[in-house]
């Protein structure tokens, strides 16, 4: 694959029932990734302003660009939000990602890590988690997989290690940017 092409992502809660879903997003091509990120194998998808839909039906818009990294076998994903002040990296613990026909799947496990654009890093919902793993309830293997990707995910943010480096996120989308303004040129001179 040479063209950025559009896919799903669908979350799940534990239980199967649907948590959320971002409706547009551009997976990067092999051949478009940085140079940091060559050596490790990863999916990148790039959105901005795409629509969100909760398990409820209810529509929302995101407000800003968002490039995310699923990594196989990984307990967690990535998304680093390029903010006004800088990259905010939103990590979601959860099941590695699924993919199938352009439709890449997890499960969320509610626990998160957020490292702001200034380097601190915050664990949130835990409490979420806590309840979730009694109503869902969450076998032993899986708190025991959760509590790897959360500490996976808190030492490749130590350690600076893909995908937690700000050019490379803002690159990206940069490249992103580009290709889908000549993208739509394109189509205005087929027009």
């Amino acid at each position: 694959m040479e063209r950025y092409e559009q896919v799903l992502v669908k979350s799940f809660k534990h239980d199967g029932h649907l948590h959320r879903m971002w409706l547009k997003n551009w997976i990067v091509p092999q051949s478009k990734r940085h140079p940091l990120h060559t050596g490790e194998d990863m999916r990148i998808l790039i959105n901005s302003q795409t629509p969100i839909q909760e398990a409820d039906g209810k529509q929302w818009l995101s407000k800003v660009p968002a490039v995310t990294f699923f990594i196989p076998q990984q307990w967690f994903n990535v998304v680093a939000l390029i903010e006004e002040h800088g990259v905010r990296y939103y990590c979601n613990v959860a099941s590695p990602y699924y993919e199938c026909a352009g439709v890449y799947t997890y499960i969320d496990y509610d626990l998160d890590v957020i490292r702001h654009a200034n380097g601190h890093v915050a664990v949130v919902d835990r409490d979420e988690y806590d309840h979730n793993r009694l109503v869902y309830r969450y076998s032993e293997l899986v708190e025991r997989k959760v509590s790897i990707g959360l500490e996976a995910v808190m030492e490749r943010i130590r350690a600076g290690r893909a995908p937690f480096q700000d050019e490379a996120v803002c690159w990206y989308f940069e490249q992103w940017r580009l290709w889908m303004s000549a993208a739509e040129l394109s189509e205005q001179e087929l027009d």
